[in-house]
């Protein structure tokens, strides 16, 4: 008779947190200057109403990360335009250890923006590993009020 697989339950919270996770396509994002940070479900570009399990599931367990962050512009013509790059760092992290990460990307494409132009910047944080394209990304940042904010310069 076969021996039966032992119960682990860090790994069946671990996989359960990441099907939450997918069910609700959930995506932290923040926009600077305005200082805006929430969860939000990128299917629909609603917030994502978070209680302590999709908190919990964001923040303590580890996840392949896709990371899109961009800078919101306009220029003299009123006419608006984002500079994005899509980062994907290898392995699996902890939402606490992509600070240093993001924000060495975040000010590497903020300095290659006109100043004059630059509204703001933001990112989002896809902790299931979709990547997103910039329509996806643009109808998000527009849903949050990326470009409802003064200019940044």
């Amino acid at each position: 008779m076969s021996k039966r697989k032992p119960n682990n339950p860090r790994a069946r919270i671990e996989r359960y947190s990441r099907a939450v996770l997918r069910q609700h396509r959930v995506a932290v994002v923040n926009i600077d200057p305005a200082g805006w940070q929430g969860l939000v479900d990128y299917g629909t570009c609603k917030n994502v109403k978070h209680g302590r399990l999709v908190a919990d599931a964001v923040c303590d367990i580890a996840h392949p990360w896709v990371i899109y962050i961009a800078a919101f512009c306009r220029d003299l013509q009123g006419k608006r335009y984002i500079k994005a790059r899509e980062i994907a760092p290898q392995g699996i992290y902890r939402s606490d250890s992509l600070t240093e990460v993001i924000e060495e990307h975040y000010r590497a494409l903020r300095d290659t923006c006109n100043p004059a132009h630059l509204v703001g910047s933001g990112w989002i944080a896809n902790p299931s590993g979709a990547s997103l394209d910039e329509a996806q990304a643009d109808r998000i940042f527009d849903a949050c009020g990326a470009w409802k904010q003064e200019s940044a310069a």
